[in-house]
Parts: structure tokens; C-alpha cells; sequence
């Protein structure tokens, strides 16, 4: 008798197994077309040419210094172009505005003395967000997902990931040029919405003083001489404009640490007041500066 409860037990976690529903599995296309319904239907999608993006805008320093200033938000796109506008009324510093006219890319000098900050100079080095329109997610027309197949570029299903304690699926992005940035997509499981990007890249300048043939001494001064970088976008409160669902609310974060311990953050966070589809816009918008 005993041994028969024994075996009974054994029995039940398999018997459980085999009643619950089998986990869906999926590729990197299942996971990219259900994304594209997401959006709203083909007919839609495909009608939608240049489009006006409007919100209202706040900046903060969160590391490196400190402050807060409200201001606007414009993203025109149209095709693969595109011009984001992030301006605010500071004194000094008057934002970020970036332009792709669907090849090349450039990145405003924004400060009094036409330099730009720590966020504009990392984009002239590294413009592929903007080159490749990845930048402002489904927000433009620039979005690659949209044209993946002419864009050439490649995306690579990595399962579920958990992210500040939420799963999210997740795609890595390889775009035709090759570049340094490792790039990963990040969609909710029900709706299949794109909810985030984070892109990163540390850039060595050196091993320094480090020992010949200490390993360990090696990969610690490569350590210290490492320069980190991160973007990471958020997207949330999607709302439908012309059978079109998009995000309503874009949290844009800059982190760059320096070699020599010092880190600057900044936050854009954006609440897109209105969207315009199929407004004629002007050229000169994406003429690049």
C-alpha cells in the first residue's frame, strides 16, 4: 500500500505537466509580424507617409549634475527620413535635434558655443539609432521593423528576459553595416508592442600599465581605461490615431561612465500631446546641417 501512494506521488508531478498547456514557441518572425499587427492593420500601416509627432517634453540631469526643464518635443518623419526636435529654454543648453534624410545623418551643435553635449556627440560617432531610424520606435515612419526585408537587416529571437521585474520578449537587432552598439528590441507578450530599446557599447583605450602576461592585471586596467555607454528607450500609454497604435509616452535615458569614474545621465521624457498622419511636411526638414 504504501508503495503504491509512493508511486502515485511520484506519478502526479508528471500527470500535471502533461495537462498544462504547452509554452508557445516562437521565431523571430512570429514574434516581428504579431509586433507589426500591433500597430494597426497593413492597409493602415502602408497608407501612413509622413507623419507629425507633437508632445510636450521635460529634461533632467539625473547623474553628473543636477536640474530639471520643461519643453517640447517635435518628430517629423516621413520614409526613412527623419528630424526629432527636443527643445528646451535653457540659457546654455538648448537641446538635441537629429536628422536622417534616409541615408546620411546629423547631429545639431546645441550649446551657446555650437558644441554639443555628451548625448549629441555620442550619436555623430554612433548615428546608427538615427541612420537606421530606430530612434523614437514606432513613433516614426523611420521604424526599420517596418521595412525589415529592404532594410536588410537582421533580427535574432532571444526568448523571454525579465527587465526591472517584467518579462519582455526580446530581439537583437544586426542592422546591414556592421557596428559596435549592441542593440535589443524588447516586446510585451500579450500585445506584442514595442515597450523598449537599450542599446550599449564600451570603448577601450587601452590596457595601460598593466603587467606583460598578467592576465588579471591586463583585464583589470582594461577595466579602468573603459568608457560605457548606454541609451535605453521606454514606450508605454499606446493609444489608436487612424486605426494606428502607438505609444503616447517616450522616456529617453543617456548614460555615459568615463574611465575616470565619472558618470552623466540624462532623461528626456515626453508626452506626445498629438499625432498627424499624411500632413504635407516640408523638405527642408530633413536637410542635414
Amino acid at each position: 500500500m504504501f508503495a503504491q501512494i509512493c508511486k502515485a506521488v511520484t506519478l502526479l508531478p508528471i500527470l500535471l505537466a502533461s495537462l498544462a498547456p504547452a509554452q508557445e514557441k516562437f521565431t523571430a518572425e512570429d514574434i516581428l509580424q504579431r509586433h507589426l499587427d500591433s500597430i494597426g492593420p497593413a492597409s493602415a500601416r502602408g497608407a501612413t507617409k509622413p507623419r507629425v509627432v507633437e508632445g510636450a517634453a521635460s529634461y533632467r540631469v539625473l547623474a553628473g549634475g543636477s536640474g530639471r526643464i520643461d519643453g517640447k518635443a517635435v518628430v517629423v518623419s516621413e520614409g526613412r527620413k527623419l528630424h526629432m526636435l527636443l527643445k528646451i529654454g535653457a540659457e546654455q543648453y538648448k537641446g538635441e535635434q537629429f536628422i536622417c534624410d534616409g541615408d546620411k545623418s546629423s547631429v545639431a551643435g546645441t550649446y551657446m558655443d555650437k558644441t554639443r553635449s555628451e548625448f549629441g556627440e555620442f550619436l555623430r560617432g554612433e548615428d546608427l539609432p538615427i541612420r537606421e531610424g530606430i530612434i523614437g520606435g514606432t513613433l516614426s515612419t523611420a521604424w526599420p521593423l517596418l521595412e525589415l526585408d529592404a532594410r536588410k537587416g537582421k533580427v535574432h529571437y532571444q526568448g523571454l528576459k525579465k527587465i526591472d521585474g517584467v518579462e519582455l520578449h526580446a530581439l537583437s537587432y544586426q542592422p546591414k553595416k556592421d557596428t559596435d552598439l549592441i542593440i535589443t528590441l524588447f516586446f510585451e507578450p500579450v500585445t506584442f508592442r514595442h515597450v523598449r530599446t537599450i542599446y550599449t557599447v564600451s570603448v577601450n583605450a587601452g590596457l595601460g600599465m598593466a603587467a606583460s602576461g598578467d592576465r588579471a592585471s591586463e583585464t583589470q586596467s582594461a577595466r579602468q581605461h573603459q568608457t560605457r555607454y548606454r541609451i535605453d528607450e521606454k514606450f508605454s500609454d499606446f493609444k489608436t490615431v487612424d486605426s494606428l497604435t502607438l505609444p503616447s509616452h517616450y522616456d529617453l535615458q543617456f548614460l555615459e561612465e568615463l574611465q575616470n569614474g565619472f558618470t552623466k545621465q540624462v532623461e528626456w521624457e515626453i508626452t506626445v500631446t498629438r499625432v498627424l498622419n499624411n500632413v504635407a511636411v516640408d523638405a527642408r526638414n530633413f536637410q542635414l546641417h
